[in-house]
């Protein structure tokens, strides 16, 4: 059911946030890095990959996909809404990834221990192996942050605190 995790581009789609074909770009890089913020600054998703990034779509191990919630296009805006059960699908190379959302984490950039799991080949669990696909939806927990007196902020004007959606592969078409 999964694919060779080839970095690709891809479409990406969400029911229950009413998100229909976004593009997702794929760089090698890491999460929110600089490569990777430029490209969500325009408004699409980004999706690293490499060393410290995530495999392609429908690959074994993490297929991280971040988008901004707060500017350009606000493409993850209602990420927090997304539930458990809740649907994304990844289309890319011809082939439909069903993936199903199981748990939520929050990722602090202040936090090297945080950042490894977020960016673990199995989310939450550095240097396990990993036996399935599984995706990683990520954005910004600013809201959130600023609500709770936090105004931390990086280079790139992240908040320190993600929002990270996980969810399994069930289905490739």
């Amino acid at each position: 059911m999964a694919s060779d995790g080839a970095p690709r581009r891809a479409l990406l789609s969400i029911p229950r946030l009413a998100i229909r074909h976004l593009p997702v770009v794929p760089y090698r890089g890491y999460t929110d890095d600089g490569p990777g913020t430029e490209i969500q600054n325009r408004g699409v998703a980004a999706s690293p990959h490499g060393p410290r990034g995530g495999t392609g779509p429908g690959g074994i191990g993490n297929y991280q996909v971040t988008a901004h919630r707060l500017s350009s296009t606000q493409a993850f805006r209602y990420l927090p809404d997304l539930r458990r059960g809740d649907k994304v699908y990844v289309v890319a190379g011809g082939v439909r990834y069903t993936y199903r959302i199981t748990t939520t984490r929050i990722t602090s950039f202040r936090s090297a221990r945080s950042l490894r799991e977020q960016r673990a080949a199995v989310p939450g669990r550095p240097g396990v192996a990993p036996s399935r696909a599984m995706i990683t939806l990520s954005t910004c927990r600013t809201i959130e942050d600023h609500a709770e007196g936090n105004y931390w902020a990086d280079e790139f004007d992240n908040p320190e605190h993600r929002i990270d959606k996980i969810g399994v592969l069930v289905a490739a078409s």
